[in-house]
């Protein structure tokens, strides 16, 4: 009974058919679009990348993974039992912002500026989506996905070397 609240509180335990939703479909394809918009537009990167299969693994499983279960569960999950993490404009919490600076911050550290201010509005989207199906799961997913685009955007513009 404890681990199954504790799943719940991290968004692990309930899985509805998010990948069904039309807004969960119009967020895959606007970052798809988002991230073109990027690449041709603002000089995100300054060098090239080594693609490795340890890369590709990170980027595309571990670090969705991770970063959502820590950032969308466990941050924005305790975040969110508060009276004012549960207020929202728009429908975007006080508690899917706070994650999303600390998100967007966390990626200062590793990636060049610019890259990681762009990542304020898919963190609020993986945010929102946490809000709306109690789940990490299609946070997880999102990540996951725009992480695929970012890597083909690299290998399309030249600055992912195989």
């Amino acid at each position: 009974m404890a681990l199954q609240k504790v799943l719940l509180d991290v968004g692990l335990l309930k899985c509805p058919k998010f990948y069904l939703d039309v807004r969960f479909i119009a967020a895959i394809l606007s970052g798809v679009v988002a991230l073109w918009f990027i690449y041709d537009w603002v000089p995100v990167f300054s060098s090239s990348i080594q693609f490795h299969w340890g890369l590709f693994i990170s980027v595309l499983i571990w670090q969705p993974f991770i970063e959502e279960l820590l950032f969308r569960g466990i941050i924005q999950g305790q975040l969110s039992k508060y009276k004012w993490g549960q207020k929202n404009l728009l429908r975007i919490t006080s508690a899917n912002v706070v994650v999303s600076v600390l998100f967007v911050g966390l990626h200062t550290l590793t990636n060049p500026p610019l890259w990681a201010i762009s990542i304020v509005v898919p963190s609020i989207v993986f945010g929102y989506f946490r809000d709306t199906f109690k789940s990490v799961y299609p946070s997880i997913i999102l990540h996951s996905a725009y992480n695929a685009i970012a890597l083909a955007g690299l290998f399309i513009h030249g600055n992912l070397i195989i």
